[in-house]
């Protein structure tokens, strides 16, 4: 297992490319397409045979094209002999659904979770779940890591003044903690209520003092940016000057771009774990890079470093 193999599926081939060029390594060659008939094809197009190899597929639009390509990547790996197979997936889709909230659904984020492994992955190496008890789902060892060092250090470069922190629900409030510590300006918090399965919420109490500051919402990600927006109009009236927003993962679905552009936040700041075409890049929304802090974890896991040591 002394020759490191980093491959891409279609989902994000850009940042698969930026992640093997910090590593100093040329991208694995793999011929994947579908057929006309919707089945999809993967041909490795090299030796992996006693190699470590790590495939990189967040699970994006179109999401079950996506993973369905991830798990079949995954199954070629193990038939062709590799001597490990990490998955790195650095937008964990379906992770919303990670627990029985209503009678009669399913827990999809284990499913997901047993497929990778029954396919043939060894290791997770995801960014910034949805809940962290995913973890929990994999007999396998998961290693998280977090964007929210990149998004601090913006931030902190921008060194914007009267700046409150505020996360934009309860769920995150201990990530958005961690943003607020490491600028030094204090926290608020959203209560908020989702109605029903449909992507809207309803905002219902603003904890902290804001009034007369410039306030930054944390988010682990943007997908319709209706709660997005609900929350810059509610800091607004509750007195904020200026919002500005961050968020991990730019899901970016349905009308959410309309939305931003006609919001009246300021700047939108997220990662490139998941693409931002051109279509999505308004002149708010600034995109940051995550191939140093994936290529890290990818070295450090292929040499038996410490993952935690990156974050200390």
């Amino acid at each position: 297992m002394d020759e490191l193999k980093v491959f891409s599926g279609n989902a994000h081939p850009s940042l698969a490319q930026a992640v093997s060029e910090y590593l100093g390594l040329p991208l694995g060659k793999a011929e994947i397409f579908e057929f006309s008939n919707e089945n999809i094809f993967v041909r490795i197009l090299e030796n992996v045979r006693e190699r470590d190899v790590f495939v990189i597929q967040p699970l994006s639009s179109p999401v079950n094209k996506n993973l369905v390509e991830l798990l079949i990547m995954i199954d070629a790996f193990k038939r062709a002999s590799a001597a490990r197979i990490t998955a790195v997936i650095p937008y964990y889709g379906y992770g919303r659904t990670d627990k029985k909230d209503q009678p009669r659904v399913p827990i999809t984020a284990r499913l997901i979770a047993d497929l990778l492994t029954t396919a043939g992955a060894n290791r997770l190496l995801t960014v910034d779940l949805h809940a962290g008890q995913i973890q929990g789902f994999f007999n396998i060892p998961v290693d998280e890591l977090t964007a929210l060092f990149i998004l601090s250090d913006y931030w902190k470069e921008k060194a914007l003044d009267d700046l409150v922190v505020v996360a934009t629900d309860i769920g995150i409030s201990k990530r958005a903690r961690d943003v607020a510590a490491k600028l030094d300006v204090p926290l608020a918090i959203i209560e908020k209520r989702r109605i029903g399965n449909i992507d809207a919420t309803e905002t219902l109490n603003i904890i902290g003092e804001i009034e007369g500051m410039r306030a930054l919402t944390v988010d682990d990600e943007i997908d319709t940016a209706g709660s997005l927006v609900g929350a810059v109009d509610a800091l607004l009236e509750h007195g904020a000057t200026e919002v500005y927003a961050c968020c991990t993962h730019p899901v970016f679905s349905g009308s959410a771009i309309e939305r931003i552009a006609k919001s009246p936040a300021k700047e939108v700041v997220v990662t490139d774990t998941i693409p931002v075409n051109k279509d999505k890049k308004l002149g708010k929304i600034t995109v940051l890079p995550t191939a140093s802090l994936l290529g890290e974890a990818i070295h450090r896991i292929h040499t038996g470093l410490s993952i935690g040591a990156m974050f200390e």
